[in-house]
């Protein structure tokens, strides 16, 4: 397909150029016109630049799960020229349980997909992969030899430069203030006062989805930020941690992993926050230290670094992906949550086929996905 004159309005206007927006679009750019709008100076500086970098088949409700399994494919062998870098190294993840938690281990267990990836290992067998594990804390844990790390950086930039060399025009400062609809598409009124036209919108804004939808008078489905704290220590004098697998406590009140010869540790929060650049709060920190420190024989004396992001949900968890009407105009891709970096190859391939009228890849739907629990017209986002 031949894309438009330069004169005519933009088939897709993406907003957004985080990991959503830039994969998405990339997609797009191939057979498409499209512009991709970013209201900061660089792309990704909020969730996507703020990732804990990790790969795993387990985590996450259903629609999640499969498409991080489609997913998998394109981190392990990704097209010709997209990244210097592997962006995939073997990690593993370890779910912990102490004995009041191992229920509820099981029952995560119980999911047949998850048993596919993961085996059960006993307190000393988790001890021996990660060693700062305390052993009389830990009744049992869940192992997922295969999940890795992910190299969000060289995922993201991979992605970028489809997108450019598709033809795809990237506009940073590019704060989208109003949206009308017209004859001729979506006028767009950019802060600088400029006007941009587009047939359809993209909406991959994050924590701002909502806002987008109200700015453009689509109703809004019930996104909720949550900002996530994260800080960066020292392992214990003489260990070296490369190899440890990341540790998950069983009901997402901590976790740990390898990060550069440090530890990243998290509280898991999820503290509702309106859309902002989010910053860590001081006590989120001190409840991520001491929690990590009631696990593991870990003496937390410096804090080298401390950032929180925002991870967006609606109530049921599952990515927003799809038109909201009948007119086919705008075109929502929100609510990944955390998930977002490794659900990205599969869900844009899903986007983008969805955005231009086509049915989803044959290979995801495969993989377990269905359609009608990702689409924001599903009935759990009805008012």
């Amino acid at each position: 397909m031949s894309k438009s004159p330069a004169a005519e309005p933009y088939d897709f206007a993406v907003i957004g150029a985080g990991i959503a927006g830039a994969s998405v679009a990339a997609h797009l750019a191939e057979t498409r016109r499209v512009v991709m709008l970013e209201q900061e100076s660089a792309p990704g500086r909020h969730a996507t630049g703020r990732s804990a970098a990790i790969f795993s088949e387990i985590y996450g409700p259903p629609p999640v799960r499969a498409l991080s399994r489609a997913s998998r494919a394109f981190f392990e062998a990704p097209p010709e020229a997209f990244s210097a870098a592997p962006l995939m190294r073997r990690r593993g993840v370890m779910w912990i349980a102490r004995a009041d938690q191992i229920d509820r281990l099981k029952d995560h267990a119980a999911n047949p997909d998850v048993a596919a990836q993961a085996r059960w290992i006993s307190a000393d067998e988790a001890v021996a992969l990660n060693p700062i594990l305390r052993r009389d804390y830990l009744a049992a844990a869940l192992f997922e030899p295969e999940a890795q790390d992910l190299d969000v950086d060289a995922l993201h930039q991979g992605y970028l430069r489809r997108f450019r060399a598709g033809g795809g025009a990237l506009r940073l400062d590019a704060q989208a203030t109003l949206f009308t609809s017209s004859p001729e598409g979506w006028r767009i009124t950019l802060a600088n006062g400029e006007t941009l036209v587009a047939k359809v919108l993209v909406n991959a804004t994050g924590a701002w989805a909502d806002e987008v939808a109200a700015k453009a008078g689509r109703r809004e489905v019930g996104l909720t930020p949550a900002r996530r704290t994260a800080v960066l220590v020292d392992p214990p004098a003489g260990l070296d941690p490369s190899s440890w697998p990341m540790v998950v406590d069983t009901d997402e009140q901590f976790y740990w992993k390898p990060d550069a010869g440090r530890l990243f540790l998290s509280p898991a929060d999820e503290t509702p926050s309106p859309p902002c650049d989010a910053y860590p709060d001081e006590m989120d920190i001190a409840i991520a230290v001491d929690r990590v420190e009631q696990a593991a024989t870990l003496e937390v004396k410096r804090i080298f670094a401390k950032w929180a992001g925002l991870r967006t949900f609606v109530p049921d968890r599952a990515p927003v992906v799809g038109f909201d009407t009948p007119e086919r105009d705008f075109f929502w891709l929100a609510g990944q949550g955390g998930y977002g970096i490794q659900t990205a190859p599969a869900l844009a391939r899903v986007a983008a086929a969805l955005a231009q009228g086509a049915s989803p890849p044959q290979d995801i739907l495969d993989a377990g996905l269905d359609i009608g629990a990702i689409s924001p017209t599903r009935p759990s986002l009805t008012p």
